[in-house]
């Protein structure tokens, strides 16, 4: 039987709890870089994200934060921009929600955007005009059918 030359198993990748709780400096963003909110995640690294300049974008989870940060619909990241590919875009950083919170309240991000929800702040206006999804039957119309 062969020896062992790795440094370990299953529970050596898992590794320590990176101490995430601590306070960490928020990052704003910087020329190439845009805030985005997740709008679902597609798998294989990639998730679907609309950007606060009104771009939906394919976005790459870096090789760094893949299997390490979790990210889910509705989450704030940062995202770098792609000289060469407008409508691709790589995931630089994830918002904790309080970090979230803050960039808001510093008008980083717009009022409208929806924070710690899994449905991103288009659906705003569902409210007001209900009535192209409810169709009214007469009861000669039932009898037809």
């Amino acid at each position: 039987m062969p020896k062992n030359k790795g440094k370990g198993g299953k529970n050596r990748k898992r590794g320590k709890n990176e101490a995430d709780d601590e306070k960490r400096e928020l990052i704003f963003k910087e020329d190439g870089q845009e805030y985005a909110q997740v709008l679902r995640m597609l798998g294989n690294g990639r998730c679907e994200a609309m950007c606060i300049d009104g771009t939906k974008r394919l976005c790459h989870i870096r090789g760094k934060m893949h299997k390490k940060v979790w990210i889910a619909a509705g989450d704030i990241v940062l995202v770098g921009l792609r000289d060469y590919q407008d409508d691709k875009a790589d995931v630089i950083l994830k918002y904790m929600s309080d970090e979230a919170r803050l960039l808001k309240a510093y008008g980083e991000l717009p009022e409208n955007t929806r924070l710690n929800e899994g449905i991103v702040g288009d659906l705003e206006d569902d409210d007001d005009n209900n009535d192209d999804d409810y169709v009214e039957f007469e009861d000669e119309d039932i009898d037809r059918v």
